[in-house]
């Protein structure tokens, strides 16, 4: 995606001689309120001024490298974005290290979207091992793809020449590359986002690139970040996957993670799917990027993938309270789990939060198994939990509408609504009750529960609110800004009753 031309202020950054571990903060240095903050209790933030795009993490040395977009100039006003560097052995605590790739260290303007691999077999020539860094960036506002490389493990980068390793052929949209190595060929093989197709091509050593297909949907508006690998499904095949953040607003689809099952030789990606699925069907959960799973020994499991999502979109980037409150801009979803399952009418992703979130949990209040005609508050207050349980209902005779008011006022003026429309066959959240900086309000999602019962699983936080609906196959991520006394839980239910089976509810937070 582009950087922030992107669009995005940000301060100064600590080296990377002095990393520090990412917590949320509730006054920092541009903190214009003490009051009432947005910084996330559990999720990702950028330490200060702004983030947006998430690079794809990548596994060395017993952690993850997770590099995203950050502008150090956001709040002087200043546009452009560098790559920042955090680490993470559990996908849940993080430690900043500063500027990796600075958008002030090249001829050629700020950086933009792209990936890095680990130069195994020094292909490229910077050594065994060096990473490898295609990035995108705009000389002359024309978006081309270049090449930098570290040799300190990722912790700082070197342009590798002033020259594109990929030139634009005249094209407005051509950029976000993401790499992978093809071990059938023995090829790095690059997906290159243009416009409304993606451009697929092949190199031995990461410097000339051959183009040898493209992947076209002219219904899904501009795409952007693209994503490409093989991955292991419950029925133990392995299935080739293409992703991108695409845009079905138009067609009242999400504008999220767009995902195609299919076939790929090394050259030419195929798929029986005209239509994609979706990884979220919120509004929030733009740019994302998935990463393999690696065992202590640092082989890839390949029943498992991570994902992780920017809290935020194109439509309102700036329109966030935390400025004024914390003196930022930029968070992530939370970091999820994603499995291949072998359905009855195919393939399709499940997603669920990191395990690991569990070592951030509170103890567990349970709350009963409540049967509600109308509606019941909760005795239950906070900015930041996770809540559990499985609705059930008499499915010969189910309730019009089921489900819950989270970040609720007192009066019940202010909230966030999510739950199930029976009487209309989708799931929904909900915003326009509660503050929010989009004009849409509502997302919704197809979701047929025959059986009558079916699991929920949702995550607040003091700026996000995550609906985890069944297995994990539809969630709606959505950025949300309630006031701090914002807090509580009322159930709801209407056109019958609905048991709310094991409601289980406990806070979240860094320790």
């Amino acid at each position: 995606m582009a950087s922030a031309t992107a669009l995005g202020l940000s301060g100064l950054g600590a080296s990377a001689a002095n990393a520090v571990p990412l917590r949320p903060r509730t006054e920092t240095g541009n903190s214009v309120s003490s009051a009432m903050s947005y910084r996330p209790s559990y999720h990702f933030s950028v330490p200060d001024n702004w983030k947006n795009d998430p690079q794809r993490p990548i596994y060395l040395d017993g952690e993850y490298l997770y590099y995203y977009l950050y502008n150090e100039d956001y709040i002087l006003g200043g546009t452009g974005t560098s790559w920042r560097l955090t680490t993470t052995t559990d996908h849940v605590n993080f430690t900043d290290h500063g500027v990796a790739i600075s958008k002030h260290d090249s001829p050629n303007g700020d950086c933009w979207s792209g990936s890095i691999v680990i130069d195994e077999n020094n292909t490229a020539g910077y050594g065994k091992n060096a990473l490898i860094a295609l990035v995108t960036q705009a000389p002359n506002n024309e978006q081309a793809q270049f090449l930098w490389y570290s040799t300190d493990k990722g912790r700082t980068f070197k342009p590798g020449g002033t020259k594109p390793v990929l030139s634009n052929p005249g094209q407005e949209a051509f950029r976000d590359p993401k790499v992978i190595w093809h071990e059938p060929t023995s090829r790095w093989v690059m997906l290159n986002a243009e416009g409304d197709r993606i451009g697929i091509y092949v190199s031995r050593n990461l410097k000339q690139w051959t183009r040898t297909s493209e992947f076209v949907r002219t219904t899904l508006g501009i795409l952007e970040c693209p994503d490409l690998f093989q991955m292991q499904a419950t029925d133990g095949t392995k299935q080739w996957v293409l992703g991108t953040s695409a845009n079905g607003k138009p067609r009242d689809l999400p504008a999220t993670y767009a995902y195609w099952l299919g076939e790929f030789d090394g050259k030419t990606f195929t798929t029986a799917e005209d239509d994609p699925q979706w990884l979220d069907w919120g509004f929030d959960f733009y740019g994302a990027v998935t990463y393999p799973d690696h065992d202590e020994d640092g082989s890839v499991n390949p029943a498992l993938r991570r994902a992780i999502g920017w809290n935020n979109f194109w439509d309102y980037p700036h329109n966030a309270p935390s400025m004024a409150t914390d003196g930022y801009n930029g968070d992530d979803m939370i970091v999820r789990e994603i499995r291949l399952i072998a359905g009855e009418e195919g393939y399709y992703f499940a997603s669920v939060p990191v395990a690991e979130l569990e070592q951030l949990a509170g103890p567990s209040k349970l709350l009963g198994s409540p049967t509600v005609s109308g509606e019941q508050i909760l005795d239950f207050s906070s900015s930041a939990y996770e809540l559990e349980c499985e609705l059930t209902w008499d499915a010969a005779n189910p309730p019009e509408n089921v489900g819950f008011e989270l970040c609720r006022a007192k009066t019940g003026t202010r909230h966030v609504a999510t739950g199930l429309f029976l009487a209309g066959g989708f799931a929904y959240v909900n915003r326009k009750p509660s503050f929010h900086p989009g004009d849409k309000s509502e997302t919704k999602s197809p979701l047929d529960v025959p059986s009558g019962k079916t699991r929920m699983r949702i995550l607040v936080d003091r700026s996000s609110v995550e609906v985890f609906f069944g297995d994990g196959r539809i969630v709606h991520s959505h950025r949300v800004f309630p006031l701090a006394s914002d807090s509580g839980i009322k159930l709801f239910v209407s056109g019958g009753k609905a048991t709310y089976k094991n409601l289980t509810v406990r806070n979240l937070s860094f320790a």
